[in-house]
């Protein structure tokens, strides 16, 4: 009776112990991936300032992926495509790097397989893209 007790007494106190819990959060966030609705030329566009970061709130899309937090704690990056004549185009983030002073993007064009069947369409592919950091943001 004695062995059953202390087997559950320790059962008891190694399942009650501290866990261990490593919240990592990742540098970046891709928010949203559209292949229409961008700008009509081919630009990056950095936001910093918390009145430049309004403007995201007010997009649908972005709405309920912005918190008042990180507005103050976070930079968000705009990669527009620009104009492109066929539908399969798109724009992201191939890395992220962050270094003691900045964060490095690299960013990564796709576009439609040579052989794939696309639409004859105007589209303007954008991606935007939350960064966890403050530091100074170069693009690639």
């Amino acid at each position: 009776m004695k062995k059953v007790i202390s087997v559950v007494a320790v059962f008891v106190l190694i399942s009650c112990g501290a866990k261990k819990t490593s919240e990592s959060k990742a540098l970046y966030e891709v928010l949203t991936t559209q292949s229409d609705g961008g700008g009509n030329i081919k630009f990056y566009e950095i936001l910093t300032e918390p009145n430049e970061i309004k403007m995201l709130e007010t997009d649908p899309l972005l709405a309920d992926k912005m918190k008042q937090t990180d507005i103050s704690n976070s930079n968000y990056v705009i990669l527009n495509m620009g104009e492109k004549n066929t539908g399969g185009y798109s724009i992201g983030v191939e890395k992220v790097e962050e270094t003691d002073k900045n964060v490095i993007i690299t960013v990564k064009e796709n576009s439609p397989a040579p052989d794939a069947m696309t639409m004859q369409v105007i589209t303007y592919p954008y991606t935007v893209v939350k960064i966890h950091s403050k530091k100074e943001i170069i693009i690639k």
